[in-house]
């Protein structure tokens, strides 16, 4: 399209002088909720609403493809010295019941806000459901969603308690397909705590099945190489022709494998079309604390995976709480994390944290050209490897076409005396 042409393509919203991942400099018109037009620094009239982005890179947006709202910013009132897994699911537990409804929904919109500031504009989380929790969290994060949708997107993924196998799990089958009768997007369960782990598999898949609903699935999510549990999934997706979306989170037991078998399964995993969702910082804290000297890291399979060609999204999982007691809901602390633990170059690793984060939670695909969804993130930097290391503060975040938050970094450097040694003055 020509310069002339452009001129005529009538915009709401126009990011002026912004610079792509390429390094090229441009405007970009936005038309509700699309990107209607990009073309050189300059050229494109403006519409209604302009904003002045030089100094900026833009990005699609980061979303978070796993979340605990309903735990999330607890940590002052349940505190898990131990730091391992089983300790803080039992601390969970003693916990929960005391939960007030105002209180869950104040905390997961809080948590929800701070990733929304950070570039996530869609939320993928998971909501306790059974137990000692029945429907309490789900009913509040129902509330959250609402009152967010015109800001994200907020998908719910009923997490139920388990056993959902045999006799003894009627109940917890019952309360699953409550929640997705409720309004909880997908279903999930961690299967490997299960009495009967491929049961359960089955089981979730068959209810997903029955509603039309994704299944994102706690799996393996252990530093024990016996427990490997994905391989199995991978084959039950492809022999049913489970066809509503798919995703195993954590996979952590993969990292345990020989490279063959590794290789093996995520090949199986790409084949199924199940997007596994590595989970850094939760991972790394809570596994491997039984391991003395040089402990295993915590983390999937991601070399095998990738060469496999399996979609690898990055997530934050919990935001303190019991399960990790920091994290502050920025996609690009999960980048960094994928670098340095994963050892995934920073490309690589904030396209698991947007693309790959997306195509997991079974959103449209998101590109800086026309006709792509408008769902973007400015940040002060220069390239994405540096939109990764330094993780600026200073960042627009866009959705369905409109600035949904900006957050403005000022950094002052006030005139400072030179030192006096003994006996010197100045």
């Amino acid at each position: 399209m020509t310069t002339e042409e452009s001129t005529r393509v009538e915009t709401s919203l126009l990011l002026r002088g912004v610079r792509l991942a390429d390094g090229e400099v441009v405007d970009v018109g936005l038309r509700g909720d699309r990107i209607a037009e990009v073309g050189p620094a300059g050229s494109l009239a403006a519409g209604p609403d302009e904003l002045d982005l030089g100094g900026y890179l833009l990005l699609p947006a980061p979303a978070e493809p796993h979340a605990h709202l309903d735990k999330a910013l607890t940590t002052a009132r349940v505190e898990n010295p131990a730091g391992d897994l089983l300790t803080a699911i039992q601390l969970w537990r003693g916990f929960s019941p005391s939960m007030e409804h105002e209180d869950i929904v104040r905390r997961a919109t809080e948590a929800a806000l701070m990733s929304l500031a950070s570039g996530a504009t869609a939320i993928r989380s998971h909501v306790d459901v059974g137990g000692v929790a029945d429907l309490r969290c789900l009913k509040a994060l129902l509330e959250v969603r609402e009152s967010l949708r015109h800001r994200l997107d907020l998908q719910l993924v009923a997490f139920v308690d388990v056993p959902l196998s045999g006799e003894a799990g009627a109940g917890n089958r019952a309360l699953m397909r409550t929640a997705i009768e409720m309004g909880a997007d997908a279903i999930g369960a961690f299967p490997y705590a299960d009495p009967d782990p491929e049961e359960c598999h089955r089981v979730c898949l068959a209810i997903a099945d029955e509603f039309g609903v994704p299944v994102d699935l706690h799996t393996d999510e252990t530093t024990d190489p016996d427990v490997l549990y994905l391989e199995y999934f991978a084959e039950l997706v492809r022999s049913t022709g489970f066809a509503h979306g798919a995703a195993a989170s954590h996979c952590v037991s993969l990292g345990m494998q020989p490279p063959e078998v590794a290789t093996r399964v995520a090949e199986s995993v790409a084949a199924a079309g199940i997007a596994v969702i590595c989970l850094p910082q939760t991972n790394l804290g809570l596994q491997s604390r039984e391991h003395t000297g040089a402990p295993p890291r915590g983390l999937t399979a991601l070399r095998e995976l990738l060469a496999a060609g399996a979609t690898i999204a990055g997530g934050g999982d919990n935001v303190q709480d019991p399960f990790n007691p920091i994290g502050r809901g920025d996609p690009l602390e999960a980048a960094a994390l994928l670098v340095s633990a994963g050892h995934l170059n920073p490309v690589v690793a904030y396209d698991a944290v947007s693309s790959g984060a997306r195509a997991a939670m079974g959103l449209p695909e998101v590109q800086v050209r026309q006709g792509f969804p408008a769902e973007l993130l400015a940040i002060r930097a220069a390239s994405v490897a540096e939109a990764v290391a330094g993780a600026s503060a200073d960042r627009v975040v866009i959705h369905r076409g409109r600035v949904v938050s900006r957050t403005r970094l000022t950094r002052e450097f006030p005139s400072v005396q030179p030192f006096s040694g003994p006996g010197e003055s100045t």
